[in-house]
């Protein structure tokens, strides 16, 4: 866990390091972004995991993780999901991450409560208030223009 957070730190420190040597500040954009006097701004992390819920009924599980996906692509039209992805097999049983715009725990725990496969316990979520660049938001315009959409 360590690890991952000590990883994430690194990627992002280096993006701000890069940004703020080829940009120049602007006022109007960290004010709507809600940066601090850094560039920063709370978040908090989720780290899901495999949950409780070890139920074999297979049209339900699914039904679970189809709305689990739904809700993803919600939350990040609200601007309430910053990141979320997979992450491979590993003995923690940690399935994914999400980043929340959110700025307290208790905030994130009821954006948890809209996703079905929190609801329904086949996934739990650790929460930890995370500290970021308040343009991390900025890139999500942009993955539409590198994701193929299916049919």
């Amino acid at each position: 866990m360590k690890q991952l957070l000590y990883l994430l730190a690194f990627c992002l420190c280096g993006i701000a390091a890069y940004s703020q040597t080829e940009s120049v500040y602007n006022q109007p954009l960290a004010d709507s972004l809600g940066a601090d006097e850094y560039g920063m701004k709370m978040y908090t992390l989720v780290m899901l995991k495999t949950g409780a819920n070890t139920g074999s009924d297979k049209s339900v599980r699914d039904s679970a993780f189809r709305g689990h996906l739904d809700n993803i692509n919600r939350l990040a039209k609200a601007g309430k999901l910053v990141v979320a992805g997979p992450l491979v097999k590993n003995d923690k049983a940690y399935r994914g991450i999400f980043i929340l715009n959110a700025k307290t725990v208790e905030e994130a725990n009821q954006l948890l409560a809209t996703d079905p496969a929190v609801q329904q316990k086949y996934l739990d979520a650790e929460l930890y208030q995370w500290y970021g660049s308040a343009a991390l938001p900025m890139y999500l315009p942009y993955h539409d223009k590198v994701e193929k959409k299916r049919p």
